[in-house]
């Protein structure tokens, strides 16, 4: 079959599938089969694209509803990025380097730096490592060895998900401290989970394939633009480009099978019928709208569980901030990026507190939060005590992620289910990765790939170069 003819001749009708969730899962699936020639209905019930990775207006800004940064080994994203046109918005540093500051030290000696060399793993952590000034000399060391043992398992060993990370840690010599100031840095910002509540799996993955993989693997990237502009804007310019029919503002109702293959799904006003379904929502919809069979256990989508993140939002009258971004210890606050050009400030600073694992402080009245976080900043940033807060808001999402605790693994479903037709994406589904853009896109990518062989379709070679790259 030549990649322009149909089964039953050139003649024949394109098949149809309707993707059902707007967010990157939903976008990746979309795009992926309209680009091998499939016929695509996309359906969000919302009134923008891009999930949980959206903007709004608040006033003269544009605020992202929680800051999303990428990895340079998230290739899945970057191969998103590229498709939709908006690498350049969102570039990634030139090399790995994260300021942390410890709020447990003196003023002027509160400074840390995690960078890399242009050297091979694991050599190129080795020299920032050995001069990381918030462990001992003796962590330090710990902390290779441990690496190391890391390095070594196998993360297709299934009892690595029935483990937590905390433990393995322990196990390997890891201080309280090391935990504190290395290991929960980087795996509450990538799993929202503290080590004592991460399955091993997915703690050994992120930081296997971010640290030891390739020495560029952890350079961070983030959008220099509102997020709506990537992930709705120029989602949607890429999907009306691909002949992909959107339609926001449209929740499906019901999606039944017809028993040979064939597919209706019904919104308010209209009955789609197509060749395949993707269900691309958050667990729990999904759940919802599974016809009986679909799954041989569907109640383990409703046993996993979802974490929180809370963002905390402050404008001073002026700058009070000298890098784009930066990580604290010895304090409530974790990462702090600075969002003023991004979000359209004209004069001063927008910062933005970006609070993993927050499920203490989700619901927190907002004259709370504001009574713990500013004179933390001021703790931890000096300029700031002469500055005027000219706003002070916070964006809660209380379902950000799925949690990744132990056994988390064999709860999250594949892309395909018993149903003829009938598919799953979403960060949540076996991806191998946590709850990230990155999952969610690699989940689009593996739906379109079941769709496009049950329907005889040829893979477009452009999706899967990113798999050769990983």
């Amino acid at each position: 079959m030549t990649h322009g003819t149909w089964p039953g001749g050139p003649a024949a009708q394109p098949r149809h599938a309707v993707v059902v969730g707007g967010g990157l899962a939903g976008v990746t699936t979309a795009l992926a089969l309209a680009d091998a020639g499939v016929r695509v209905t996309l359906l969000e019930g919302r009134p923008r694209l891009g999930g949980l990775a959206f903007s709004f207006q608040r006033g003269d800004l544009t605020v992202d509803n929680g800051q999303h940064v990428y990895l340079r080994c998230c290739t899945a994203y970057r191969w998103f990025l590229d498709r939709i046109e908006g690498a350049a918005l969102a570039p990634l540093q030139d090399r790995l380097d994260v300021p942390v500051l410890d709020l447990a030290r003196p003023e002027g000696r509160r400074l840390g730096r995690l960078r890399r060399d242009a050297l091979p793993v694991p050599l190129h952590l080795g020299r920032s490592l050995a001069s990381y000034p918030h462990l001992s000399l003796a962590d330090r060391a710990r902390v290779g060895r441990a690496a190391l043992a890391l390095k070594g398992l196998d993360l297709a060993d299934p009892a690595l998900d029935t483990q937590d990370f905390g433990s393995w840690l322990a196990a390997h010599g890891q201080s309280a401290r090391a935990v504190e100031a290395l290991w929960d840095l980087v795996g509450i910002a990538t799993l929202n989970a503290v080590a004592s509540d991460a399955s091993l799996a997915l703690a050994a993955m992120v930081f296997k394939t971010g640290l030891l993989s390739d020495p560029g693997a952890a350079d961070i990237g983030w959008a220099r633009v509102p997020l709506g502009e990537l992930h709705d804007r120029l989602a949607r310019k890429a999907l009306d480009s691909a002949g992909v029919r959107t339609e926001v503002r449209t929740r499906v109702t019901s999606v039944s099978s017809h028993g040979n293959g064939q597919w209706s799904v019904e919104v308010p006003g209209e009955t789609l019928e197509a060749d395949a379904v993707v269900l691309a929502v958050p667990q729990r919809e999904a759940h919802d709208l599974l016809p009986a069979g679909a799954l041989d256990a569907p109640e383990r989508l409703l046993e996993i569980g979802t974490a929180p993140i809370l963002n905390v939002h402050v404008v001073y009258d002026r700058t009070v901030l000298g890098r784009p971004f930066f990580a604290a210890l010895g304090s409530p606050v974790q990462w702090v990026f600075d969002r003023t050009d991004a979000s359209g400030l004209r004069e001063g600073q927008y910062l933005a507190l970006s609070q993993s694992v927050a499920q203490d402080e989700i619901d927190e009245p907002v004259a709370v939060l504001r009574e713990r976080y500013l004179p933390e900043l001021e703790r931890l940033l000096p300029l700031t005590r002469g500055a005027a807060v000219r706003d002070f808001f916070v964006t809660r999402e209380r379902t950000a992620t799925f949690a990744p605790t132990p056994g988390v693994g064999r709860l999250r479903p594949g892309a395909r289910t018993k149903a003829s037709g009938l598919y799953l994406a979403g960060a949540w589904t076996a991806t191998g990765w946590p709850a990230t853009m990155e999952s969610a896109v690699r989940s689009g990518v593996s739906a379109a790939d079941a769709v496009l062989g049950a329907l005889g379709r040829p893979r477009p070679q452009a999706l899967f170069e990113f798999e050769e790259a990983a």
